[in-house]
Order: C-alpha cells, then structure tokens, then sequence
C-alpha cells in the first residue's frame, strides 16, 4: 500500500512538472511569437550595435564601469562610448538589459509622445527611505496627484520674491573673503545657500547653515550622506540586502523626524485658519508663502505632506547648488566672460535686481544655459518600458530604423553626450562659450533637456533659474575679480545630480 501511494505521489509530481514545463514554453512561444508580429507592424530593426562581446551575462561591462567610476570619469567615458557606438546601443551587465540614447527623437517619445508607455517604478525601492512616495519616485495617479498638489506653489508671484534670496545673500557675503588671497570654496557655500533658502520656502523656517558651522547642523550632514546611499542602493539592486548601511538609516530617520515637525506645524496652523481664531503668530507666517502649510491645506494625509516636502527639498537644495559651482568654475576660468557679466549687470547700478530686471540680464541667462548644457545638473536618466513599445531611431546598420523595446526594457538617455555633440553644438561644443547663445542662433528643442521635458517637466525650473540668476548677479556686483585656484580641469563628482568633485575654489577681490 505505501509502495503504491509512493509511486502515484511520484506520476503526480512527474505530471505537475510537465504540465508547469509545457506551460512555461507555451506562454513563451506565445510571447516569442507576438514580439515577432509587433516588429513586423511597426518595421523594427534590431540595434546593431551592443556595448557587450559577452550575449549572455555582460560580464565584459561591469569591470569598464567599476574603472570609470572610481576614475570619477564615468560621463566622460560614455560620451566615448557614443563616438564609436553611435547615438544608440546596448548593454547588458548580470539580468538588466538597456538600450542608451542620445537622440532628441527618441528621449521625445520616450518623455512626452508615448510618455504613458514608460514609468520610474525602479526608482521607488532605493528612493523611498528617504523620499517616500513622491513626485520624483512614483507613476500614474499617484505622481499626477503629486504634481497637482505642488504646482500652485510655483506661481509667477512665488517666484518673483526676492526677498528671502537677498537676506540668504548678505548670509553668503559675510563667508566670503576680500583680500584676493585666501581660498574659498564656494561650491561648499552654495550649498549651505541652497539648503537654507529650500527649508526657508518649504518649511518657514530655515535651517541656517550659513550661520553655523556646517557640521554643527545636524539635518544638513545627515541628508547629504541619506543621498549618497541612495545612489548605493540603487546600483546594488536587490543585492542590498548583503549590504546593511545603518548609518543611511539613522539619516532617513533624522530627515524625515525634522520634516515631520513641520508636517505637525502646518497642520496646526491651517486648523486654526480654517476655525478663524485670533492667533498673531499664525497669522504673522500667513502673510508669507509657506510650502508646507499650502499642502496641509490641500489634503489631510500627513504622510503624503511629508513625503512631497522631502521630495521638493532634494530638488530645492541640491540642482540648485550643482548649478552654482559648475557655473563659477566655468567662470573662474574664463575671466573675460566673467568681465562681460559684470558690463552687463552694472545697468543695475549697483541695486539688487528686480524679478523683471533679473529676466532681462541676458548676458547672465546665455551664462546660465551653457552651464546647464555643458554641465547638466540630472546628466543621465532612464526609464522603464512599461509594456511593449517602439523608438524611432537606432535599428538597422544605419541607425535610422524603429526598435523594438520589450516591456521591462530600460531605456537611459545620457543629457551629458547629447548636450555635447558637435553636430548640434558645432566643433567646439566641449567649451564653455555663452556667446553660442546670443541673438538667438541657438534655439534648441529635445537637444538641449536641462529640465526634462514633456509632462514630467521640471515644475521649479524658474525658481531654480531665478534663484541662480540671483546669486550669480548679486556676486558679478560685489566682486570684480574671480581667480581660479583649482589648477585642473573641472572633474565630475556624481551623485544624484553633478557637481565638481574639487569644489569650486577661487580667491575673491572686490569690485
């Protein structure tokens, strides 16, 4: 009797395999086979160039990346990738298999004309310690209600107040040296600049770093290195788990908690608006635009209040001060530009700019682009294709054929190579030139991403711009010279966006 229950639990399993089998290769057969139609209705090519010698797990890759990374040269490589790959290709390393782009048709139908075929949900997993869930790091109705629930906060009449940028200013100058001999980084004050006016906007409160020492502020330090393990876990995948970084933990925890206060005191402060009592404090701060307080009052989701601002800071703070030091380094490099600046900004007579007069300084502007061009805050991005879809360019020998991207494809798209490629940028397009942009003989369209584009486009793009605008002006006033002390060439320390990796050093001489 046991002898004959064993044998028919043995057919059973015997059975259940092949039946599991015959499954597997039947959906895959399926699979295989409608691919097949939908290259043949939309005339695919295949890529016919791949980073990769080895098909199966792109071993070959992953040792060229590990070398450019620590060579802190990983954007410089892959625009050498590009020159000889050409504008698209492959790669594969372990079971992540991508396409890489750098053409402006392509990033335009991945970001806008089928935008709905491409999501960020790979974002989430390494974002969300830190972020929660966000308008950075989710999809579909959660992102669009994210965005609905920002946007009045970037008004024309938001980001037309000056006013916090001028006393954040005065902060700034009182750093600075005067003697034209003492070295200063200012990539180190832009920072502490950025993250004092971000938690001004957001929270009405800044935490004053330009006022402290920098390691004295708690929040500041612990959300710098919450970032860094961002990008850790983001690289290691699902590998995390054998990597443990308690640290990171302690700083999530330590960010979200100061956020957290602010969630509580938003809250309190639109209750007692909405009961009409007579509270001078709160009205006092109502007077001002205050980011937290103007989401308190559009849900009553405490978690998603503070999940928006932790997202909004990390773009407030840290694209900001990126842009500032590559700026300044360019400029400290190029004392001509930096005396045309000046010619320029002396219209002001030496008053600080109005938001109108600020947009009028297109000196200043064409300076800010080519920054942006040479030096993209976000120099890379990707998305993942979220079912079966086609890009316009990249099959065939000649490029110039559609692709195929299966459902659960990456797609990166690289602003660093594009932004320098000499047919749109012309021969000397590796240099910081401003003048490229004068009289409008530059008019850029899916070329030239500094935001993003389509309907994931930076909502703070003028507040950022304006913000820069500011401080380069207000500097370009109070110093006449900027001499370079950093002997090298600008090298890149990238992170969750790009800045230099040996800061931005300079010995200032007044005007």
């Amino acid at each position: 009797m046991t002898v004959d229950l064993e044998f028919h639990l043995k057919v059973t399993l015997v059975l259940v395999a092949a039946v599991l089998t015959l499954t597997s290769a039947f959906a895959s057969i399926k699979r295989f086979l409608a691919c097949r139609r939908f290259v043949r209705t939309h005339g695919c090519q295949p890529v016919s160039k791949s980073l990769n010698k080895d098909p199966f797990l792109g071993l070959d890759a992953i040792p060229w990346t590990i070398r450019a990374v620590l060579q802190h040269r990983i954007l410089e490589r892959t625009c050498e990738r590009f020159r000889v790959y050409g504008n698209t290709f492959t790669v594969k390393e372990l079971q992540r298999r991508a396409i890489l782009t750098v053409e402006p048709e392509n990033i335009k139908t991945i970001l806008s004309v089928k935008f709905h075929d491409y999501g960020i949900k790979n974002r989430l997993k390494p974002f969300q310690p830190l972020l929660g869930k966000g308008i950075f790091d989710t999809d579909g109705d959660h992102w669009a209600s994210s965005r609905a629930l920002i946007r009045p906060s970037f008004t024309r009449d938001q980001v037309a107040d000056l006013t916090t940028l001028e006393a954040l200013i005065q902060d700034l100058f009182k750093l600075l040296p005067r003697d034209g001999k003492t070295i200063v980084d200012l990539q180190d004050l832009f920072f502490r600049y950025t993250i004092d006016s971000a938690t001004e906007f957001l929270f009405g409160q800044s935490v004053g770093t330009l006022k402290k020492n920098h390691s004295d502020v708690e929040f500041a330090h612990a959300f710098h290195y919450a970032q860094r393990a961002v990008i850790i876990r983001g690289m290691l995948g699902p590998l995390k788990m054998f990597y443990p970084d308690r640290k990171a933990d302690e700083c999530n925890r330590i960010c979200r908690d100061f956020a957290q206060q602010f969630v509580e005191e938003a809250f309190r402060a639109v209750a007692i608006q909405k009961q009409g009592q007579n509270n001078p404090k709160a009205e006092l701060k109502q007077k001002k635009h205050i980011f937290s307080n103007e989401l308190a009052s559009r849900t009553t989701d405490k978690i998603r209040v503070q999940d928006e601002l932790m997202n909004v800071l990390l773009a407030g703070r840290d694209t900001t001060a990126s842009l500032l030091s590559n700026l300044f380094f360019s400029l400290t490099k190029n004392p001509a530009i930096w005396d045309k600046l000046r010619r320029e900004v002396a219209s002001l007579d030496g008053r600080a700019p109005t938001y109108d007069e600020l947009r009028s300084l297109r000196y200043a502007r064409c300076c800010m682009n080519e920054s942006l061009r040479l030096h993209p805050v976000v120099p890379r991005n990707e998305r993942e294709a979220v079912r079966d879809t086609v890009l316009p360019l990249g099959g065939g020998k000649d490029g110039l054929s559609p692709i195929f991207v299966p459902k659960g494809t990456l797609v990166g798209y690289n602003l660093y190579a594009m932004h320098r490629r000499t047919d749109f940028y012309g021969p000397d397009a590796e240099e910081f030139r401003p003048e490229r942009w004068e009289d409008g003989n530059l008019q850029p369209h899916w070329e030239y991403l500094p935001f993003n584009g389509g309907p994931r486009i930076c909502i703070g793009q003028q507040y950022a711009l304006t913000e820069v605008g500011y401080v380069l002006v207000r500097m370009a006033q109070e110093f006449g010279v900027l001499e370079s002390c950093d002997a090298g060439p600008w090298e890149e320390s990238l992170t969750l966006t790009l800045c230099s990796r040996n800061g931005t050093k300079v010995c200032l001489t007044p005007a």
